[in-house]
């Protein structure tokens, strides 16, 4: 392994032009280190905010029911509740189940009346879980009797507060109207426009008095870790058939999904960038050095060396700068962004959002390792080309070559 030890020397030989490449490579390291924190800090916080504002870690339907409508819904809900809810308490990896119906009514203040989407829920297992609702006004839906819990669009449209009445009218499963006076236990808003302007909850025993029935439409779920997601989804539906269970990406596509496949892609384009910029710059520096160094590769060739063990010793020394340039770059961009803006970055209301959110920098190891990955990759590449050239010149004419 001696061609190792000298292609370590050989770094040595001119210090600043090994200074001027190890600082290329660290410039886009860092940036690159830096942008995918960024990137990773905003998915890690739109997936806690879907997870705990709306959809738990997934959820439980029959089979099917996502996909289709029917004229009468309830009567495909989930109708073997107390069995699955014994089952679910026996998972190790569930931490949380959360039954809910979901209904269409008419929530009436005075004159004033407003169409909104209903969710019956366990007010006081969801207030321990859910906790990106941002209850603005009152508090959250726990064990109030006939409380309400309000999304902010609707509690404006009403012009209601905490403390007021309303009326929710609603058809229950036999096509009968029925109503039902709560009191307004609370406001939230979770930024999410639509969602805010329509959505309201109230006690999971009132809805299905309310629709006049004991069946849950779904069943939210609360995992001990993210990982544990396929294990549980797979033992609910291979010991209940007519069941499935949808993780909660799936049931979001719009908002998280499709935004986690855009800013995917957005880096995509950033790396491709920022690793271009740093091929080029490598490939200049390296590329004079070498035509410097003509006589001395020449003298290799004469001397018994090939093309390929020339050449193993040009990449060996990109494959070292490469190295020391990205250690160097990931160290001070996570000093700098720890140091100077370790609380986040208040970011403006995204795409159908109505708020602004606090992103931080999210870094990992595997982040690390793929950050020096793809610089040391682009800094083989330019050594590569930038010695392949002379390695291969015939050897008379680079030992007639001037320094």
């Amino acid at each position: 392994m001696t061609w190792i030890l000298i292609a370590f020397r050989n770094l040595m030989r001119n210090f600043r032009r090994t200074a001027a490449i190890v600082l290329t490579v660290a410039i886009g390291a860092g940036a690159l280190f830096s942008f995918a924190g960024f990137i990773h800090g905003i998915l890690d916080e739109y997936r806690e905010t879907t997870i705990h504002s709306h959809y738990g870690y997934g959820q439980i339907h029959t089979k099917g029911y996502r996909d289709s409508a029917y004229e009468d819904p309830v009567k495909h809900w989930i109708a073997d509740w107390p069995r699955l809810s014994l089952f679910l308490a026996g998972q190790e990896e569930i931490t949380s189940v959360f039954p809910r119906v979901s209904f269409s009514a008419l929530i009436k203040n005075g004159k004033t009346t407003v169409s909104g989407h209903g969710e019956g829920v366990d007010g006081s297992k969801e207030a321990e879980f859910f906790t990106t609702l941002n209850v603005e006004e009152g508090e959250t839906l726990r064990d109030q009797p006939r409380g309400i819990l309000l999304g902010k669009g609707l509690a404006t449209a009403l012009n209601v507060h905490p403390g007021d009445s309303v009326t929710v009218i609603a058809t229950s499963a036999k096509s009968i109207l029925n109503d039902r006076k709560f009191t307004v236990a609370g406001i939230f808003h979770t930024g999410n426009a639509h969602f805010d302007k329509n959505v309201f909850r109230i006690p999971l025993k009132d809805a299905q008095e309310l629709l006049k029935t004991n069946t849950v439409e779904s069943v939210s779920l609360g995992l001990r870790h993210l990982s544990d997601w396929e294990k549980a989804a797979s033992a609910i539906e291979e010991r209940f058939p007519a069941l499935e269970a949808t993780s909660f990406d799936e049931l979001d596509k719009i908002y998280y999904k499709h935004s986690v496949d855009w800013l995917n892609a957005q880096f995509g384009v950033v790396r491709i960038i920022i690793l271009g910029i740093v091929l080029l710059g490598i490939f200049n520096t390296v590329s004079a050095a070498i035509l410097e160094r003509k006589q001395e590769i020449g003298n290799l060739r004469a001397n018994g060396e090939s093309v390929f063990e020339v050449m193993r010793l040009i990449v060996a020394e990109g494959a070292f700068l490469a190295l020391f340039g990205s250690l160097f770059g990931i160290a001070v961009a996570y000093a700098v962004l720890m140091g100077f803006i370790d609380q986040g970055l208040l970011m403006p209301p995204g795409p159908g959002q109505t708020r602004q959110f606090l992103v931080t920098f999210s870094f990992t190891w595997p982040l690390v390792l793929e950050t020096v990955l793809y610089n040391a990759l682009a800094a083989l590449v330019a050594s590569f080309l930038a010695g392949i050239k002379i390695a291969r010149m015939p050897i008379a004419k680079a030992l007639r070559s001037s320094p």
